[in-house]
């Protein structure tokens, strides 16, 4: 198919955008409807048989029904499976009205079981609760629902589009105006203007790999790829507990669950290959997935679920609802193995990992109205942060998604931002300008199969690394993705959302440091559960650089108590970016990773975030106009940080005159997130600002402010500004903080202040002294300082005084040193010697390097090739330089091969 041009895109309008046609969206759509929103309900399939609950549901699993349980009971229990971890008031809301949902669905026609005197027929399933609702008719829910869809009075207000798939949320103005994305079938690009959003686009449980190997066969939904965990992170909205992975007990060698909530109310139950029970734990959670696992790999393994006790009317009784409802193909299965309840228990396996809410409590953060941290944005379901919400929960907070949703501002007005709908383009159609790249089977697997190998538990800090480092290399292998149709490409933008997903779930699970949630987040590395220092919520965003940056939320005073757990509130940290461990040699490394002397740079504390200041608003409009410096003034010095780090953001983005003193004033101002702006944004103007006098006063007198980081940022910029001179820098030598030093040095080395760097030869931090090493290279008269960094104590610190001698020339005494030097048991200095010595005399030089041409080290042998290819008139060094042209290092061949042609 061609690529259609972005101009030509079918527009859509709507007062609320539901993406997904599932459970929860299904629910949402209703409710925004009955609340008088219009509503467009995108979905990539088709509404009719779309979600995990087109599959069949076999009951609720969390079921308050009074008389049977209470809310209190329910939030304890869920508090108690997630390990304290957990909002309680969003959970509270599935247990308080999860009944009226109940009652709802039935005035729908979903039939719920009841016992003889009209009761309905809970069942107990765990030892400290009864949740468990029977659904005789599960397999009709999605049909009942549909056509509760296809009312005449749903039909006026909801218009569904079928076959369309959302790619990206947009925003603007600092809130959700619509979407982007592409009909799957016709392959035409489509946006839309909304006045809110809910994602409603499931669990995304095509992350790890089946052992099967087979790319759907997951025991999730497959279609359900992360497709809105990825919309929501590009929109700017945190998403939580990703490192709280799904895994699930299923059936050997078949998609489908177990199904113990079904059979265990009927006396079924978990064994081990002697037939003993073996499970301690009371909920259905990572700890009890502990079990199962640790059970599993053990000589009392296989695992199976027993039902072969039981009397013929249970059997008959479950495999009605087990053949019927749960899975259709589930009798055709055993029937092919020739295995019956009745004679045969069923063989129990673990399932790949997902990320979903409803089974464990990994999602979009939501407050208890589904509303997301982006202003007009909405999750519910699987893919929403409420903890273990299964299919009661997912109604509930669709119902709470519309009801919300449709008391927001009607349809967007104002132009959709033509940068992110270009993005969207990008993302959809790239795979058409190269039909004949990889096919997206081959890429996905390989993805996938990254997820199995590094990142599903056991976890570590090694292996989570190099996921981090496997997903980061795939970003080019997707972006080279081929495709020829509109269902091809749909499958090219799911392995994007997959591989966003994947780093989602590596980078979470490497930054939080301990074990917790049973199997979920079992750390090898940090085996301990640690509620002194991670008795938090760990949330993820995208950062304004674009990178993944982390931030921890306190859990909330419970609503109801639990013994064993006590929040201690705080505030919200952030956190930053999280970088993989250093992984890629093995044994001991022969540099320490950390400065010594480095700065330990304070995590800054986010502006407070609300839905918004009128302020801001009123910001965000004034961008748009071109302001003034005098335009923007009240707004630096508003008593609220988030407005005054919005004013420093509009100023760097609009630069009007008198933008760089403004900024370095900003340097001083009280809250770190206002200060972190106004430095990035020196940094990022530096070019055009205008190096005068009243710029240079606020940058001098921020030197004196009490925060490093705006010491530092001043120092950069006065150095490239040249706007300080070297009385200014000596003074700057002494700081406290090594950033600011390193400056220093910087603006010092081309002054030739060689008397005033001779402090900075003894600094305490090795940057400033390797800083110094590189500098010194074309100083004049700084030979002196140069030879004492050679003799350095840290090896970087030498390597890099060696390397500058090849600059700065090696005579005699020097090239002996460097000559010894290539002895050193680090091989950066030893690489650094062998650099020197290319400028030595032939005569000291020569000896020294032949040796050195099969050093064991591949960079070492490189330099020394290269410091040879001088001498290639001397038979010593072409019989060297032949052999280290069949190298086993492709740089040592091709340095050595072209030494020799010269």
């Amino acid at each position: 198919m061609a690529i259609p041009d972005l101009a030509d895109a079918e527009e859509f309008r709507c007062d609320v955008l539901v993406i997904g046609g599932g459970t929860a969206g299904t629910m949402a759509a209703l409710t925004a409807a009955e609340r008088g929103a219009s509503v467009l309900l995108l979905e990539k399939a088709h509404v009719r048989h779309s979600g995990a609950l087109a599959m069949g549901m076999d009951g609720v699993n969390n079921a308050v029904v009074p008389g049977a349980a209470t809310p209190e009971d329910y939030v304890a229990e869920i508090t108690r499976a997630n390990d304290g971890v957990v909002n309680q008031a969003t959970v509270r809301q599935t247990a308080t009205r999860g009944f009226a949902m109940v009652k709802r669905l039935e005035g729908y026609g979903v039939k719920f079981e009841k016992d003889e005197h009209g009761e309905y027929a809970v069942r107990q399933v765990h030892r400290s609760g009864k949740y468990v609702l029977p659904m005789p008719e599960g397999k009709d829910v999605k049909k009942v629902l549909y056509r509760v869809l296809r009312r005449r009075e749903m039909r006026e207000r909801i218009r569904i589009e079928n076959r369309v798939m959302p790619v990206r949320v947009l925003t603007a103005g600092g809130r959700t105006v619509g979407a982007a994305g592409f009909h799957t079938r016709t392959g035409r690009f489509v946006t839309v203007r909304a006045g809110a959003v809910i994602l409603a686009t499931g669990a995304a449980g095509r992350l790890g790999l089946p052992a099967s190997g087979y790319l759907y066969g997951t025991y999730e939904n497959p279609t359900n790829a992360g497709d809105g965990h990825a919309m929501a992170y590009h929109a700017g909205a945190e998403l939580s507990g990703i490192e709280c992975f799904q895994v699930n007990p299923l059936i050997k060698d078949y998609n489908g669950p177990a199904c113990a909530y079904v059979a265990n109310p009927f006396g079924g139950y978990q064994v081990n290959r002697h037939g003993e029970r073996f499970v301690d734990s009371d909920y259905w959670s990572g700890a009890m997935m502990t079990e199962f696992a640790r059970e599993l790999a053990s000589e009392r393994g296989p695992v199976y679920l027993k039902l072969s006790h039981l009397p013929e009317e249970s059997v008959s009784a479950l495999e009605t609802i087990l053949h019927t409802t749960e899975r259709p193909t589930r009798g055709t299965f055993h029937a092919g193995r020739g295995h019956d309840y009745r004679t045969h228990d069923v063989e129990m396996h673990i399932s790949e990992i997902g990320l979903c809410g409803g089974h464990s409590a990994s999602g979009v953060w939501v407050d208890e109205h589904a509303r997301t941290t982006v202003p007009g944005l909405y999750a519910a379901g699987d893919l929403a942060c409420v903890p273990h919400n299964y299919m009661i929960g997912a109604f509930v907070y669709g119902e709470l998604a519309g009801a919300d949703a449709a008391a927001r501002p009607a349809v967007y007005e104002g132009p959709l931002p033509p940068e992110q709908l270009r993005e969207a383009h990008e993302l959809v159609y790239r795979p058409l300008r190269s039909p004949q790249g990889p096919p997206q089977p081959q890429v996905e697997y390989k993805l996938r199969r990254f997820v199995n190998d590094y990142v599903a538990p056991p976890k570590s800090g090694a292996r989570l690394s190099l996921a981090v480092e496997a997903f980061e290399r795939m970003r080019s292998e997707i972006d080279g993705l081929g495709a020829r149709t509109p269902h091809e490409l749909m499958r090219c933008a799911e392995v994007s959302f997959i591989r966003d997903c994947a780093e989602m779930a590596a980078r979470s699970s490497l930054a939080r440091t301990e074990s917790r949630w049973g199997l979920y987040h079992e750390r090898t590395d940090h085996p301990a559960r640690d509620d002194d220092g991670w008795l938090h919520h760990l949330n993820l965003r995208k950062g304004a650089g674009g990178s993944m940056e982390f931030l921890t939320r306190p859990v909330a005073p419970y609503v109801v108590p639990v013994e064993g757990f006590t929040p201690g509130g705080g505030e919200v940290r952030l956190i930053g970016e999280v970088l993989p461990e250093q992984v890629a040699t093995a044994g001991r490394r022969e540099v320490p990773p950390v400065d010594p002397g480095a700065a330990r740079v304070a995590a800054v504390r986010p502006a407070a975030a609300g839905p918004g200041s009128p302020r801001i608003l009123e910001l965000l409009e004034l961008a748009e106009r071109e302001p003034g410096l005098a335009d923007l003034a009240p707004y630096l010095v508003d008593a609220d940080p988030a407005v005054r780090r919005a004013a420093v953001d509009v100023l760097t983005e609009t630069v009007p005159p008198g933008t760089g003193p403004a900024l370095a004033a900003a340097l001083a101002d009280e809250d770190g997130a206002v200060r972190e702006a106004a430095g990035a944004g020196l940094r990022e103007l530096v070019e055009v600002l205008p190096p005068d006098a009243e710029l240079a006063a606020p940058l001098v007198a921020a030197l004196e402010l009490a925060n490093p980081g705006a010491r530092a940022d001043a120092a950069g910029v006065l150095r490239v500004l040249r706007l300080g001179g070297g009385e200014l820098f000596t003074a700057a030598l002494a700081d406290a903080d090594p950033r600011v030093r390193i400056e220093a040095v910087r603006a010092l080395v081309p002054l030739g202040a060689v008397r005033a760097l001779e402090a900075a030869a003894g600094d305490g931090s090795r940057e400033v002294r390797v800083a110094l090493a590189k500098g010194l290279a074309a100083t004049p008269g700084a030979l002196p300082l140069l030879t004492r960094l050679t003799a350095d104590p840290d090896p970087l610190v030498r390597g890099a005084a060696l390397e500058s001698l090849a600059e700065a020339g090696c005579p005699p005494p020097l090239a002996r040193a460097a000559a010894a030097a290539l002895a050193d048991p680090a091989w950066q200095v030893r690489r650094g010697a062998a650099t020197a010595l290319g400028a030595a005399e032939p005569a000291a030089a020569v000896p020294a390097l032949l040796p050195a041409a099969r050093d064991p080290h591949p960079d070492v042998r490189r330099a020394a090739v290269q410091s040879l290819a001088r001498h290639t008139a001397d038979a010593d060094v072409r019989t060297v330089l032949e052999g280290a042209s069949s190298d086993p290092d492709a740089d040592v061949r091709a340095y050595a091969r072209r030494a020799l042609a010269h």
